[in-house]
């Protein structure tokens, strides 16, 4: 039996910066290489990072792409890395030039992977399954491959596939199976949600049972504007063992020694009973030289709460970097939200790139001012305070307003004065809404929503309080300073724009409006759905309302990292202009 020693480069790729990824994949094969690797995998359109959007649509970037992968190849070779198999996602059309008006279709593009050894592309092989749901839509750029590739290495045939391949029944697995491979290959750029892992895992031991052979997961890692990479590679065998897996939301070179079936003595025949041709590509029949094994590597599981926050601080540290900030602001008000958002960045990109404005007016009660600047002092954050009632005074003597108005002046007084500090500074400016607040509208637009990044704006309130109060036990835990103040999470939350206001004089208890929401939203569950789960009447025809009059809010807010099965606004879009309402 031939033991194949493969390497899967989870890598964090840059969507557009070509030599960038091209250097994290040179990287990748000289440690493969030194490490006697048979066979490196990178991830799904690792060459021009995922997803490019309409990127594709344009037929420089598609020729940019095509170019790169060349020479990638040529740089491999000089780089002494040649005799390395290397496979490679990248952007390619077999299509000419787009004119205007063509349908992606007429173009030919295709998300691709390149097989790539001494210096030639042996072959490119074409996604087969074009996902169009949730937060994916190839169907609007790409056209779908009809012919399977294996490449003969070491004895071993070895198939690739990319991403949603693997979660269709049939083919290209079907054929994989059919054509003897002992070795099938997935690469792909999924992004993160809560309990996603676990629907991979299973799925890629059920492939491997279904091929009778191993099936090695390669996942890119990486915060790329909404959406989260979070890795997790994996090799599964056939019966269900899980050889090898490497980390959560970081880099890293999984090496594995694979004892794989040998190829069948014949070319692989064309299966005419399948949509999907086969070609083989032999690069070497004998089994490949092996002195010594590599154990396994297999990576800790994460607990519910940490691969969330892990999630949130990878989403808010990449979109930092990879938009060339070097620091953000926001506003620190003493409440939960902007606590746990500043714990977040403390954690995503260091205390001294993180600065916290306390904006007061005559209703900000005194522990509130206490509480934030306890927590700027214990984090080590740069810590202002900048009183606004003064300037609401000078609207107010100018214009004839009262009640909401003035409340939503005091928060866009606040959101004027960060958007001043960030144009001074070159800080980004975080808006620390959550997902509850921005389901119901329970913000004010050009205020409190202001800003360039939402990092918590897919977490539900009271998931809020579950990750304040993890993060002070992972402290505790570590030996640290707790990051919240105990005053912070106990205290009802407020927005403290009129005298004693609360939450709760607004919105229903959370408990109940964040399972109303997570039906309404997250499950697109009607009315009568949620009444039956027991929600009173009037309060799920109160919140499905709100719900549906902020949908204008929404549509522009702040990005904001993706990690339930619904986001807003990639996931979730419906049209302001809207009189729908439904059982």
């Amino acid at each position: 039996m031939p033991t194949l020693r493969i390497a899967l480069a989870q890598d964090n790729p840059v969507v557009g910066d070509l030599d960038h990824n091209a250097d994290l994949i040179r990287r990748a094969a000289s440690a493969a290489a030194a490490a006697g690797a048979h066979l490196l995998a990178t991830g799904e359109q690792a060459l021009t990072g995922y997803p490019v959007e309409d990127l594709a649509l344009r037929h420089s970037f598609v020729e940019a792409s095509r170019e790169r992968l060349v020479r990638l190849a040529a740089e491999l070779a000089e780089d002494g890395n040649g005799a390395l198999p290397v496979a490679v996602g990248y952007l390619d059309a077999d299509g000419a030039p787009p004119a205007t008006g063509d349908s992606p279709a007429s173009r030919g593009l295709r998300n691709a992977l390149a097989l790539i050894q001494d210096g030639k592309v042996l072959f490119r092989y074409y996604k087969r399954h074009l996902p169009n749901y949730g937060v994916f839509d190839e169907d609007r750029y790409y056209t779908a491959g009809h012919e399977l590739h294996l490449a003969r290495i070491g004895g071993v045939d070895v198939a690739f596939t990319i991403c949603e391949d693997i979660w269709q029944e049939g083919e290209p697995f079907a054929v994989a199976a059919e054509a003897g491979a002992g070795l099938v290959v997935n690469v792909n750029a999924s992004p993160y949600e809560q309990g996603k892992q676990e629907r991979r895992t299973a799925i890629v031991k059920e492939r491997a049972a279904q091929v009778g052979a191993p099936v090695a997961y390669l996942n890119i890692v990486g915060g790329q504007d909404e959406l989260v990479f979070d890795g997790g590679s994996m090799i599964a065998a056939p019966d269900g063992r899980m050889l090898a897996s490497a980390r959560r939301f970081g880099p890293e070179l999984l090496i594995a020694d694979l004892d794989l079936e040998a190829a069948r003595g014949g070319d692989v025949a064309n299966h005419s009973s399948r949509s999907m041709s086969t070609a083989l590509h032999r690069l070497s029949d004998a089994p490949a030289p092996l002195e010594t094994r590599i154990e396994p590597s297999h990576a800790p599981d994460l607990d519910r709460l940490e691969e969330i926050w892990e999630a949130l601080r990878l989403g808010l540290g990449d979109y930092v970097r990879k938009n060339g900030f070097a620091s953000v602001i926001f506003g620190l008000s003493g409440g939960i939200d902007s606590a746990l958002t500043a714990v977040l960045a403390r954690d995503a990109i260091g205390a001294d790139n993180v600065h916290v404005v306390a904006m007061p007016s005559r209703y900000s009660s005194s522990h509130s001012l206490d509480d934030a600047a306890d927590l700027a002092e214990r984090c080590g954050l740069h810590y202002s305070v900048e009183a606004i009632q003064p300037i609401v005074d000078s609207f107010v003597s100018e214009i004839a307003i009262s009640g909401l108005a003035v409340e939503n002046l005091q928060a866009r007084v606040r959101g004027t004065l960060l958007m001043a500090l960030s144009n001074q500074h070159g800080h980004l400016v975080l808006a620390p809404g959550n997902k509850s607040e921005y389901a119901v509208g329970y913000s004010t637009i050009y205020g409190d929503a202001v800003g360039g990044f939402a990092p918590i704006k897919d977490v539900l309130k009271t998931l809020v309080y579950e990750l304040a109060t993890w993060r002070n036990a992972k402290a505790r835990s570590l030996g640290e300073t707790e990051p919240i103040p105990e005053n912070t999470i106990l205290k009802p939350p407020s927005a403290e724009l009129r005298p004693d206001q609360k939450d709760s004089d607004s919105l229903p208890d959370y408990e109940i409006l964040d399972g109303i929401l997570t039906g309404y939203v997250d499950g697109d569950a009607g009315r009568e759905d949620l009444v039956a789960q027991g929600y009173p009447a009037d309060v799920v025809d109160r919140v499905a309302g709100l719900v549906d009059r902020a949908e204008y809010k929404r549509r522009q807010s702040a990005p904001g990292t993706k990690i339930t099965v619904k986001s807003f606004g990639r996931d979730r879009r419906l049209p302001i202009t809207n009189r729908f309402r439904g059982k």
